[in-house]
């Protein structure tokens, strides 16, 4: 699942398709930066929401994808360092070689375990306000937890041979392209993988705009009502269930958008060479951009998840609470989780 492949010359430049040279000074200096910065936030961010989820018994299948996927976010965080200092070129060629083989297939897993996971959370909150009492098998913990099992499952038989298949000799040559440590297999199973996780992330995503074109309907029918009832702080509870769709499509989406005309230029032999260098760049900064869901996801964690506040806070949330007590009856009274 390790789609960041760079063969690297003395001169900074990287050759590609034939006689197109790649400058690859910025991805040496800039994006390390970058990373580091994500690495100090997600750090500091999901060490909080572990300390509050520690706190917080697991009584509704919103917390179960919640705190799955603070698990996948800081697997994911901790395999950052690891990145930074190979893109950086101040490890040496041995770690380049265990990033090939495990760590940058760990990131990828957690990455798209986060995906799953997020899906999951959204079609929760979807069945929260279209079936509010919870009559169907999924909106139950037991069931949410053997669906975040089979989930982390998955892609960890997806990934293993990943691993298993880059058994090929590491040299400081051969490990400057991630790709020289796969044997024939493992290079099909590569590409195999490229093609299922694209078919996920396309999948989660047409769901996920489904359950919120069927939420917007709702949410809009709740806004008519709260509107003729002056009732304007139960209207801006709702709109927060958005929140997960959003972060969803900044963190994820550019980087499945650009990665399309990203591997067309790749396999393709009349592209254009500063196109290709562009679409490099682009590939990238949105992979940097799908990193920063690490930091992202804290922010569901705030906005609907009330225990969470509490724990990490130290506060007491009364003013929702009272507000939940006031419309009991109301489906769309979910966009605060207890």
């Amino acid at each position: 699942m390790n789609w960041s492949i760079i063969i690297t010359t003395t001169n900074g430049t990287t050759p590609f398709s034939g006689q197109c040279h790649r400058d690859t000074r910025i991805a040496h200096v800039v994006f390390p930066i970058l990373y580091t910065v994500i690495f100090l936030i997600g750090v500091i961010l999901n060490s909080l929401a572990i300390r509050a989820f520690f706190q917080i018994q697991s009584t509704s299948t919103f917390i179960v994808y919640l705190k799955n996927t603070l698990v996948s976010d800081f697997i994911m965080t901790l395999t950052l360092p690891l990145k930074i200092l190979t893109d950086s070129g101040l490890g040496p060629w041995q770690l380049r070689a265990f990033v090939c083989r495990f760590s940058a297939v760990v990131f990828y897993e957690s990455m798209y375990v986060s995906i799953v996971l997020l899906g999951l959370t959204a079609f929760d909150r979807f069945l929260k306000i279209v079936q509010p009492f919870g009559k169907f098998w999924v909106q139950n913990v037991t069931a949410a937890q053997i669906l975040s099992g089979l989930v982390w499952l998955f892609f960890f038989v997806l990934s293993l041979p990943n691993m298993i298949l880059s058994n090929n000799k590491s040299t400081p040559l051969s490990v400057k392209k991630c790709a020289s440590l796969k044997n024939p297999l493992g290079l099909k199973w590569h590409a195999a993988v490229n093609y299922i996780c694209q078919f996920i992330f396309w999948t989660v995503l047409i769901l996920m705009l489904l359950f919120y074109a069927i939420i917007t309907k709702k949410v809009y029918k709740s806004y008519i009502k709260t509107q003729k009832k002056h009732c304007k702080s139960k209207q801006r509870i709702n709109g927060k269930v958005f929140i997960i769709v959003a972060v969803f499509f900044i963190c994820f989406a550019p980087f499945h958008f650009c990665r399309v005309p990203y591997t067309l230029s790749q396999t393709g032999s009349t592209s254009d060479c500063n196109v290709q260098n562009l679409l490099f760049i682009a590939k990238e900064s949105t992979l940097w951009l799908a990193t920063t869901n690490i930091c992202m996801d804290p922010l569901i964690y705030i906005i609907l998840c009330r225990s969470f506040v509490e724990k990490a806070f130290c506060v007491k949330m009364k003013k929702f609470r009272s507000t939940i007590r006031e419309n009991p009856t109301v489906p769309l009274d979910t966009g605060i989780s207890v």
